[in-house]
């Protein structure tokens, strides 16, 4: 099934394509433009902020809360009926250490707010906490796929495994061009998206 879109493309792998190529780019700029630094950090208004801004020319949906029921693998994200109620109690959890922003960021995934594209937005999310209250953030392109995919997984039964992974890919190159961009590609990679490279796309924009 083909996500309802506005690029009026009914075909699944040349929608995901042209999603990459698109959600990239607005990636990109969000760091080189500023626009970050508009978004509110560690809130749910922000991560919507980011999906928005991300994903408004491809879906009506971007940075509004999901209706639907959604699942991967074996695993069923929050309930859309209880969303609203487990996205305030996250707003409130605490996020002045790396524990505490870690354990933040695990029960936003388990909520999955969006339709889709909740991972690459959740990620560029928490790596603005991390740089506002412990001035580090992840080298997303030193935390190999398989070993996220699976601790994340696990995360909410047990989150010792994702807490060492990301721990030791922490960077204090807080605004490192070099850093974010691997970091992107890294992130859409997790989401099987590797087409273009951010690199190559900025280049392109520029040509």
């Amino acid at each position: 099934m083909v996500l309802e879109n506005k690029l009026g493309i009914n075909n699944s792998a040349e929608l995901a394509q042209e999603e990459e190529r698109i959600t990239k780019i607005k990636a990109i700029e969000l760091f080189e433009t500023e626009k970050l630094d508009e978004i509110e950090i560690g809130t749910f208004k922000g991560l919507s902020q980011i999906h928005k801004y991300l994903f408004d020319e491809i879906y009506e949906f971007a940075g509004k809360i999901r209706k639907e029921n959604i699942s991967k693998s074996n695993f069923r994200f929050a309930s859309a009926m209880y969303l609203e109620e487990a996205l305030k109690q996250i707003d409130k959890m605490p996020q002045s250490n790396f524990d505490e922003i870690i354990e933040k960021y695990i029960e936003m995934n388990i909520a999955h707010p969006f339709r889709e594209g909740n991972g690459r937005s959740t990620r560029i999310w928490l790596d603005m906490i991390l740089k506002n209250e412990i001035k580090m953030v992840i080298d997303w392109s030193k935390v190999d796929k398989e070993d996220y995919l699976l601790a994340m997984e696990r995360s909410p039964i047990k989150n010792t495994e994702i807490k060492f992974l990301l721990k030791e890919a922490l960077t204090d190159k807080i605004d490192d061009r070099e850093v974010y961009m691997k970091g992107i590609d890294a992130s859409y990679n997790y989401e099987g998206y590797s087409v273009y490279k951010a690199e190559n796309l900025v280049n392109d924009n520029n040509s």
